[in-house]
């Protein structure tokens, strides 16, 4: 395996799905190319993967075909705005939707061969919290979980942080909420939730943003075009890029975990002890 600079990996999950996780991954991968930084996006709903909607592409080939051998990641990579690179994920295939950790690792082990010069890896779970979300969950070296005002939105991610903490050992996420009427109610919830995680979790809940519920965010998922791109001067839009830029100033980690190797080795030892047992 050749050698990687530091990578900022980055999860960006939810537990529950519809509280626009997709839309807050696409729109921060691009306002951080628009910062100058190498960002790629891989969609890792292995079974109804929609990134490439968000952006109006139409895909030839995806991860099913690198899964298979017959591509390689390059291969499938798609340019999206601002230098953005995506990586396809594969939709209304079952079987992307039910593999096994030892497959999530294979895919995960593509990114050795890959010639991209990346500076952020963000990695767009799916909802829920099957096996294949856990393990790339756990795999990143930083977790976003995106809330909206929902009491099921809440309880996930509650459940999904306590499933992180108990059973991995993990302790540090960030909070965006979203779809938020301002910026006073996305903080009154993540308030709420680290009311429950301090009680109950030996964890560290850090606030990144409120996304306001904008009109201009529906109107450009019907453009197929991100809002940062269609609408820059938008509420959701400028919110977008101020949690972008707090992004950029997360000190980089520069211990293994700071690398793209990491990630591949860790998704490569989880399939190992599936293996094993």
């Amino acid at each position: 395996m050749k050698k990687m600079k530091p990578v900022r990996v980055i999860a960006v999950t939810s537990g529950k799905g519809g509280v626009g996780k997709t839309n807050l991954s696409v729109n921060i991968g691009i306002a951080l190319s628009q910062m100058g930084q190498r960002v790629a996006l891989l969609d890792a709903d292995m079974g109804l993967a929609n990134v490439d909607i968000l952006l109006g592409m139409y895909p030839q080939f995806n991860l099913s075909h690198v899964l298979s051998g017959d591509k390689t990641l390059d291969d499938i990579m798609l340019e999206g705005p601002f230098g953005l690179k995506v990586i396809p994920g594969a939709s209304g295939i079952q079987k992307m939707a039910e593999l096994s950790t030892i497959e999530q690792a294979a895919v995960v082990r593509a990114f050795s061969d890959c010639d991209q010069d990346l500076d952020v890896l963000i990695v767009d779970t799916a909802a829920g919290i099957s096996s294949s979300v856990v393990n790339f969950t756990r795999a990143c070296q930083e977790i976003i979980v995106v809330v909206c005002d929902e009491p099921t939105s809440l309880t996930d991610a509650y459940a999904f942080i306590k499933l992180l903490n108990r059973d991995y050992g993990l302790s540090h996420f960030h909070v965006i909420t979203n779809m938020v009427q301002s910026l006073q109610q996305g903080q009154a919830l993540f308030q709420k939730l680290t009311k429950v995680t301090d009680h109950y979790l030996d964890v560290t809940l850090q606030f990144e943003g409120a996304v306001p519920h904008d009109e201009y965010l529906r109107k450009s998922v019907q453009k197929q075009s991100p809002v940062v791109v269609a609408f820059p001067g938008s509420k959701s839009s400028l919110a977008m890029k101020s949690i972008a830029g707090k992004i950029d100033r997360w000190p980089l980690k520069s211990q293994a975990g700071g690398y793209i190797e990491f990630f591949i080795e860790k998704m490569i030892q989880y399939g190992s002890e599936e293996y094993a047992a």
